[in-house]
């Protein structure tokens, strides 16, 4: 195995916040909004009406939820540690203006501002006025608590060399692009000496064939000890050096598990067959339980929704028919549950024959997609006929997305375990589609199967819910394509 050395790209010395410290904020955040809002509509109701706040009315606290959801789904309890000083992201501060202008808006427009002195007479703009201050103020608190109270975190990575280096490109990839990463990583700019069995690769020193960890790597701070487990196959004295390390206090990971705890998500390349056969999880694939009760929960909301979404379908219907020439509906083959092929329903979103030239990826800004198609790709609109495929028990509300066959043929030659993803149903949405955004690549597609991978490994309802709460705010904030 290689150990590589260079400081800053292979020596994996990560900065991180804990994923502990992290939750703890948001919950802070959601209660201190709570509190926030419950002042200021006290407040407002004594500079106006000279009244009590009655803490036993429902519209308020049916008020305090609206706001509550409003907020997570601009994404305001996301708290952008990237951010210079102690100012939130304009995502933040933007998106608390618009969920306070839109909710206030709309219990204005709807009439509803009459029915309680809390939202009547000026009460309610006042008070939303106060609590927009309190909640910007409050994560700009949050933001300076994390600058100064950020956790050091240095782990040595042992493994192919290779493994490495694209290890601490992903660790950067993610740290930019990703929202779901629980720390940001700051790789070192010093270094140690070392000198035993060095061999040179450009600029980096590279460890040959280790068997042992010295008395000085040993001696060191480490926060935890990386494994590249896939290919790994450590010496007996290794693994007594690890478990004295572990006694100690050092955390061990393989880095699948370390992906997994902190990136919520797989790589396929840091695991292999005994991974899958000694590794907890997947109970989806043998709980007959929770695999029936998940497809009850998706024929009951499927049927619902198919109801409720029929003032949104109609008028979308009639506007692509009448924008370009061509059927309402789309339809492909896709690839479903155990290989099985079925077909998925969508509304057209590109020109007739927009597929003359071939089969190809979707892309950005792709010129095939018509006008009324790029608001209901941006909305997720287009997606809505599927629902039709889950009432039918092709697919699942949740799940990996289904690929197309053509495309299977490729991706599973060139990403190992790609057929996992087809163990369970396709959904509409997913771990993935949440997670990362739009794939038009075999490394897109590699990186979906990374964190489908994380979705049939953890499976639970909960998880499915927290995967429909995170679609509505990629709905809401137009991200789609």
């Amino acid at each position: 195995m290689f150990y590589s050395k260079r400081p800053s790209k292979y020596l994996s010395t990560l900065l991180m916040y804990s994923r502990t410290s992290r939750m703890v904020i948001v919950w802070l955040l959601i209660i201190g909004d709570i509190i926030g809002l419950l002042l200021c509509f006290s407040l407002a109701l004594k500079l106006r009406v000279s009244q009590s706040l009655n803490l036993g009315t429902p519209v308020l606290y049916a008020l305090v939820a609206v706001y509550l959801f409003g907020l997570y789904l601009t994404d305001t309890y996301k708290v952008n540690r990237e951010v210079s000083g102690v100012r939130l992201s304009e995502r933040a501060v933007l998106g608390i203006l618009a969920t306070v202008t839109a909710v206030t808006s709309g219990i204005y427009i709807t009439g509803i501002w009459g029915s309680e002195p809390i939202v009547g007479r000026g009460v309610l703009l006042i008070s939303v006025t106060l609590f927009s201050f309190w909640a910007v103020i409050s994560r700009t608190l949050a933001d300076q608590w994390l600058k100064v109270n950020q956790e050091n975190s240095r782990f040595l990575v042992l493994g192919d060399y290779q493994k490495v280096v694209e290890f601490g490109k992903e660790h950067r990839k993610l740290n930019s692009h990703t929202e779901f990463v629980s720390f940001s990583e700051c790789f070192a700019t010093s270094s140690r000496p070392y000198t035993q069995n060095k061999s040179a690769r450009g600029n980096s020193l590279v460890l040959d064939n280790v068997s042992n960890l010295s008395t000085a790597w040993k001696q060191q701070y480490w926060s935890g000890i990386l494994i590249d487990g896939a290919e790994q196959k450590l010496s007996q004295q290794m693994v007594r050096e690890l478990m004295d390390m572990r006694l100690r206090g050092v955390y061990v990971y393989s880095i699948a598990d370390f992906c997994e705890q902190f990136w919520q998500k797989i790589p396929p390349a840091y695991i292999q067959d005994d991974w899958f056969a000694f590794t907890s999880g997947f109970n989806i694939l043998h709980n007959r339980i929770k695999a029936k009760l998940k497809q009850l929960i998706d024929i009951v909301v499927a049927a619902a929704m198919i109801i409720i979404c029929l003032p949104i379908t109609v008028p979308v219907a009639i506007a692509i028919k009448l924008s370009s020439k061509g059927p309402i509906f789309y339809s492909q083959v896709r690839t479903g549950l155990n290989g099985k092929k079925f077909r998925v329903y969508k509304f057209r979103s590109m020109y007739q024959n927009a597929e003359s030239k071939g089969i190809q990826w979707a892309k950005e800004k792709d010129p095939r997609i018509t006008t009324v198609g790029s608001f209901i790709r941006l909305t997720r609109i287009d997606e809505l006929p599927q629902l039709w495929n889950v009432f039918k028990g092709e697919m699942s509300l949740v799940g990996p997305r289904p690929e197309r066959p053509e495309f299977d043929l490729q991706l599973r030659e060139k990403i190992p375990y790609y057929d996992v993803r087809y163990l369970v149903k396709p959904g509409i949405t997913g771990w993935a589609q949440v997670c990362y955004p739009y794939g038009a690549s075999v490394e897109d597609a590699y990186q979906k199967v990374a964190y489908d991978l994380y979705y049939i490994k953890n499976y639970s309802l909960f998880l499915d819910l927290a995967i429909a709460f995170k679609t509505l705010r990629v709905v809401f904030l137009g991200k789609g394509r």
